[in-house]
């Protein structure tokens, strides 16, 4: 009896979802994420905006703050996604630029260095509700520390 209450539930939570996760212009996520480098192993967190401007297409902003063994260290990036399914689970590839700031001395003190290049990556939007949603991604920077790295969070759809 629990189980298939507990189906029942997931399947209207799904249909009720469907409905409501488009990718028309003029739609918005704000994003809350997670981040992990895989070489430094760093992680970190951050959030973002995501803007359909067009049918399939968003452009996303991000900031994230991340937490290094020494020093501090953040990233913005300004990416172009494209995406490849719609309904409940979305697909997406990405592109875009990306600056990094470090400061490798603990409590401040020494210079702060400032990385510019591209990154690429894909990743998937799954929405659970209407008014929230998993986002993941997978990503490789081009400039220093040159990793891969993944994404992970919430997203709330406006």
């Amino acid at each position: 009896m629990k189980q298939a209450l507990v189906i029942f539930i997931g399947a209207f939570l799904i249909s009720f979802s469907a409905e409501s996760q488009t990718l028309n212009q003029g739609d918005t996520r704000i994003h809350v994420l997670g981040n992990y480098g895989l070489r430094w192993e760093n992680f970190g967190a951050g959030a973002g905006v995501e803007f359909f401007f067009a049918e399939n297409f968003a452009f996303m902003p991000s900031y994230v703050r991340i937490f290094p063994r020494v020093g501090t260290a953040s990233n913005f990036s300004a990416d172009l996604r494209y995406y490849v399914s719609t309904g409940t689970s979305q697909l997406y590839f990405m592109g875009g630029y990306s600056q990094n700031w470090e400061n490798p001395q603990p409590d401040g003190a020494g210079r702060n260095r400032s990385y510019k290049g591209a990154n690429v990556g894909v990743g998937a939007y799954m929405g659970l509700t209407d008014w929230v949603g998993l986002s993941t991604e997978f990503r490789v920077q081009s400039q220093f520390p040159r990793e891969a790295g993944f994404r992970f969070g919430v997203a709330f759809p406006l």
